[in-house]
């Protein structure tokens, strides 16, 4: 954002009109195919954007076209002239512009673009083993070079020879630590003269080097009049850069003696002057300089001085407060005005969220709910905390860390028994179910959603009915009643289409993930022509609305619904740009299943080793990556790719895994599968263990007939049938055969059919 605001020359008197004028004039000129990003420049430089279709876009979406349309504009640029970007300090840099730095970097090769950027060594990035990366180590001078550092700061006296000995031998060649090192002489009077011809004016014994930098710092800052003291140690905790207006209301000096003050700080280079129009503004010399000013307050003056900037921030940029919510809320918080603090961290946690920012929003919501401790407990304070961890639990569930959502949103819950809110309830209830799917506790999850279905018919909220519904069908889905999780699903296809309200708030829209969850039901149960027809409406669906979760989640069911059936030259390539767009846009919670049914189908369209090394990928997600909702299949689906490259004890291991992660988690359908890969570990040729192997599949039989998962009770028969045939139970064999082939004919599983028909005629030879 700085760097944007220097290239559209954007000052900070500047006001919302002008801004645009400057935004548009600049962006235009440079090339008017850029015109359709001028909405994505406005709203990162939070200026209001009246534009439908940005305002349509959600979270996600808004990242990346931010993203898309920074990159493009450097770019662009450096096809008009060579360009050279510098970012320092990747330190401390942000989520967000680190994630713009990656994504630049990818496409400098291409473009005439220096990327020039510094850091400390505790940075870390994945640029080191590109060809167009170099680096250079900035370490301590070496003696040579210090010495000609320490010439032409003191001069050649010959008194000074012993002098630069000592100090190169202190400092250890840290070029900061000399400069500042002969300051300290200077200001003690050790050395007499001027910057370049210095002399010893007192013995080198009497001369005392501080141990380190940061206490020539603080001897350098204690050494100040009281008043320039003062002054540094207010400019400190206003930041490392410090504008002059700021400065000035807060500092409880004229302006003649303010600039004075400022003058002599600069001449002892404590302070730069970094910008003289349109608005004066300085900053540090350095960090350390800046650290260790700030540290030399107390804390009790430091509280009171933030307190006053966030005030002083609100007076001067009262027109502007949406550009400076971080700052108010940063000082706020530091300076203990709670009330204050927890509104403006609220307002900067729904910025961030709103661009995608979730690491971001997370630290600023947790300090709000901080914040929010040092309030009195009143009814309105508790619904502000309720709703600010309702909010945290949307910020740690797109970033994967789905249980500490469900710990907020328990909290939550408890806060709410003291009020008498059933809506507020009914949501967190929601919430929970929803986190409580993604962990694979199906049970409580089905709980949490009838807690809010409850609710919702109470207060008559219709909003929340449908979406408790439809968390309803999904923790049915995943324990194995299918039935009844068809029943919810259809009823919240049939009421978002009439309700026609878009996302209901959530990451995809209900109208698509209604179909799509639907599709995946009628998969498990072999009503593939309905369930196909539902899964192409959903994708449909979600390419005409443009939404990147939608059509990942469209991708996803409906190619599941393809792998079941057999039908893998529809089912891949359907997975595949699934999995691509979750990828490109980060949507770890579906790119996870992708993943596994991409990893499987690899595997069954004899991709073999490709496909292994997706599913093992995916089978060692979890929290906080993911979701663990498809752990379960997963594990069955890496087992049965291991048992295919004749991988027995790891196709094992995988399988027992399998068995014990449904069991507990009470993800009846998963549990059949996994017991099915049993048996046919237990019926391979060369490890035949007959009573093992029959048992397994019966009991996966009885459990696929009990939820109706005909296309797994098929698998089961084929697999017993030819287990049977081995074993020269030719009778038995024959019926298991015959049903198999009787089921897939059915289901219209013509892959599948086709083999046994191969292993009937094979047996009649």
């Amino acid at each position: 954002i700085d760097l944007l605001k220097a290239y559209f020359r954007i000052e900070t008197r500047d006001d919302a009109r002008r801004i645009r004028e400057k935004v548009t004039g600049r962006l235009l000129t440079l090339d008017r195919a850029m015109e359709p990003d001028l909405p994505t420049f406005l709203a990162l430089l939070d200026q209001p954007v009246d534009d439908a279709g940005w305002q349509a876009l959600d979270p996600s979406q808004r990242r990346h076209r931010t993203m898309d349309a920074c990159k493009r504009l450097m770019l662009r640029e450096s096809q008009v002239q060579p360009l050279c970007l510098v970012f320092e300090d990747l330190h401390w840099i942000d989520t967000e512009s680190q994630a713009f730095l990656d994504s630049l970097v990818a496409s400098l090769p291409a473009a005439r673009v220096l990327l020039l950027v510094n850091y400390r060594p505790e940075y870390g990035h994945e640029w080191a083993g590109k060809s167009y990366y170099a680096q250079a180590r900035l370490d301590p001078l070496p003696p040579k070079n210090a010495e000609e550092l320490l010439l032409a700061l003191l001069g050649d006296d010959a008194t000074l020879r012993p002098v630069m000995q000592l100090l190169i031998a202190r400092t250890e060649g840290n070029p900061f630590f000399l400069e500042e090192t002969v300051w300290d002489l200077v200001e003690t009077a050790t050395l007499v003269g001027i910057r370049g011809a210095y002399r010893l004016a007192r013995p080198l014994a009497e001369t005392k080097v501080p141990a380190s930098v940061q206490a020539i710092l603080a001897a350098r800052i204690d050494r100040l009049p009281p008043e320039e003291k003062t002054l540094l140690q207010t400019a400190s905790v206003i930041g490392k850069d410090v504008p002059f207006a700021l400065l000035r209301a807060i500092g409880e000096q004229d302006d003649e003696s303010l600039r004075r003050r400022l003058a002599h700080l600069q001449v002892a280079e404590f302070l730069y002057e970094t910008s003289i129009f349109p608005d004066l503004e300085y900053t540090f010399k350095h960090a350390l300089t800046h650290e260790v000013a700030h540290g030399s307050l107390l804390s009790d003056r430091r509280s009171i001085l933030h307190a006053r900037i966030a005030e002083a921030i609100e007076s001067l940029y009262s027109d502007r407060i949406a550009e400076q919510v971080e700052q108010l809320a940063h000082h706020a918080f530091r300076g203990e005005a709670w009330e204050k603090a927890a509104h403006y961290l609220r307002q900067a946690g729904t910025k961030a969220m709103s661009r995608s920012g979730y690491s971001d929003a997370v630290k600023v919501f947790e300090q709000a709910l901080d914040a929010m401790t040092h309030l009195p407990e009143t009814a309105e304070r508790l619904r502000q905390s309720v709703d600010l961890r309702v909010d945290l639990r949307g910020s740690l569930y797109a970033l994967g860390y789905v249980q500490r959502g469900i710990d907020h949103l328990l909290e939550a819950e408890r806060l709410l028994r003291k009020l008498d809110d059933g809506r507020r309830l009914g949501w967190v209830a929601l919430y929970l179910s929803y986190n409580e799917n993604s962990l694979a506790h199906p049970e409580e999850a089905r709980r949490s959603g009838q807690k809010a279905l409850i609710a919702a018919t109470t207060v008559g909220d219709r909003r929340l009915e449908i979406l408790a519904i439809h968390a309803l069908g999904q923790s049915w889905l995943q324990l194995g009643d299918f039935r009844q999780s068809e029943e919810c699903l259809r009823k919240v296809r049939q009421s978002v289409d009439e309700l026609g309200e878009g996302r209901l708030g959530f990451a995809a829209f209900p109208a698509v993930t209604a179909r799509t969850h639907l599709t995946r039901v009628l998969a498990e149960v072999g009503t593939f022509d309905e369930g196909m027809k539902h899964g192409v409406e959903a994708l449909r669906l979600a390419e005409t609305i443009d939404q990147p979760f939608s059509l990942a989640r469209a991708c996803a069911d409906l190619g599941y619904l393809y792998l079941v059936k057999g039908e893998l030259a529809n089912a891949v390539p359907l997975l595949e740009r699934g999995f691509g767009v979750s990828s490109e846009w980060g949507i770890t919670l579906v790119s996870h299943g992708l993943g596994v049914y991409l990893g499987y189908a690899y595997a069954l369209s004899g991709r073999l080793a490709e496909g292994i090394t997706m599913l093992e990928r995916a089978h060692v997600l979890k929290e906080p990556e993911g979701s663990l909702a498809t752990y379960g299949v997963g594990a069955v689906h890496l087992g049965e790719a291991y048992l295919i490259a004749g991988r027995t004890k790891e196709a094992l291991d995988a399988a027992k895994q399998a068995h014990e992660f449904t069991r507990d988690h009470r993800q009846r359908g998963y549990e059949a599968g996994a017991l099915r890969l049993l048996g046919e570990i237990a019926a391979q040729p060369d490890h035949l263990h007959l009573e093992e192997a029959e048992g397994r599949y019966r009991q996966a039989m009885a459990l696929a007939q009990e939820l109706g998962m005909r296309p797994l009770l098929a698998h089961c028969r084929f697999g017993l049938g030819k287990m049977l045939q081995r074993a020269d139970r030719q009778q038995e064999a024959r019926e298991h055969l015959s049903a198999a082939a009787a089921l897939y004919r059915d289901m219209d599983m013509r892959h599948w059919l086709e083999q046994v028909n191969v292993q009937v005629a094979a047996s009649t030879l």
